[in-house]
């Protein structure tokens, strides 16, 4: 009996290596050591220049969005929801991400499967700016059903340390300007397939909320990768004091993870639309606007703080790379009030 009749393909793992080699060799970048392939990954700071810099770690996944990657067959965006939910996490920290790895567990390596969602992987670090170093192919019969797998990643970023986000300086007054979001992203499928299902639709049928295409289709659009107009913000204006990245828990949970105790978000609601995908998910979950706005992003997938006088100006910068930001609400003095005050309410679009 050899390891073949057991269930794991030495050789299939060793092509999906070869396969990938080519898709990681595209995103090298400055301080990148070596390729893939070895026992781990050289990276070299000094080769980027950074003088006093602080080490920025991430690991995410993009959860139950797998299911419909793997039900529809389509699996060349999973990889690229799989960066954007690491190196977004980075680039809040004012970091530049540097290297990326991935894990891939299935119970039946398919390569050619595989090769779609690492070339998914590849197409992220290359839009982030960020070299993937290598990862890890588990094959593991009997822990996973035929066809399924799963995916994490792990990013790692940069920045010197007197850039280091959130800045110690918020106030009342500053300004919160969002960036719009894609789609989905990659928070809240759990929920999305729920309401699939209950609606008797298939992902092969026109998508309520944009028939031009199929729903499956629709619902994986990737999440966006918002590093490199933030880094140039930053840098270019030196008027961002902190991000925040709308994921899981939405902009409830997300933006007082970036206050101090004595600060509060105050939210116009009627600032925004909620885009079709979110009105129809409304609709059939018959969510209330709380609901809504602590499980998805609501059309919003990072939101930037910057001084009142410096709004415009951030703006315009975000702009010039063909972001359309908007002023989402300001700070304001917090006593015992919520972390973030929702003034209005959600603005439905119907189709």
């Amino acid at each position: 009996m050899t390891y073949r009749d057991a269930g794991v393909d030495i050789d299939a793992g060793t092509a999906l290596v070869k396969a990938i080699g080519p898709l990681a060799a595209k995103t090298a970048r400055a301080g990148l050591l070596g390729g893939i392939g070895g026992f781990g990954g050289l990276f070299d700071l000094k080769a980027c220049g950074f003088k006093d810099p602080l080490l920025v770690a991430a690991t995410d996944g993009v959860g139950t969005k797998l299911k419909l990657a793997i039900e529809t067959g389509n699996h060349d965006g999973i990889g690229i929801d799989l960066v954007a939910m690491n190196v977004n996490d980075i680039v809040v920290q004012g970091a530049e991400p540097l290297f990326f790895l991935d894990y891939f567990a299935c119970g039946k390596l398919d390569v050619a499967v595989a090769t779609r969602v690492v070339g998914g992987v590849a197409a992220g670090c290359s839009k982030a700016g960020c070299a993937l170093v290598g990862g890890e192919t588990a094959e593991m019969p009997g822990l996973y059903a035929a066809g399924d797998y799963d995916l994490a990643g792990f990013a790692v970023g940069a920045v010197e340390r007197n850039q280091l986000l959130p800045r110690g300086d918020l106030e009342a007054g500053d300004v919160i300007l969002a960036l719009p979001s894609s789609g989905i992203h990659a928070n809240g499928f759990s929920l999305v397939r729920r309401v699939v299902e209950r609606s008797g639709l298939g992902w092969d049928d026109p998508a309520p909320f944009g028939p031009d295409r199929a729903l499956g289709q629709a619902l994986l659009t990737p999440t966006r990768i918002y590093v490199r107009q933030m880094l140039e913000t930053i840098r270019t204006t030196g008027n961002v004091k902190a991000l925040a990245h709308i994921t899981g828990g939405g902009l409830t949970e997300n933006i007082p993870r970036v206050l101090p105790d004595a600060l509060a978000a105050e939210i116009d609601l009627g600032s925004f639309d909620l885009p079709p995908v979110f009105h129809w998910l409304q609709t059939q979950a018959a969510l209330d606007d709380a609901e809504m706005l602590r499980t998805f992003n609501c059309g919003i997938g990072m939101v930037a703080i910057v001084p009142g006088a410096q709004a415009d100006a951030v703006a315009a910068s975000l702009g010039a790379s063909g972001d359309a930001p908007w002023r989402l609400g300001r700070l304001v003095r917090r006593a015992k009030a919520p972390a973030v005050r929702y003034l209005g309410r959600l603005a439905r679009v119907a189709r």
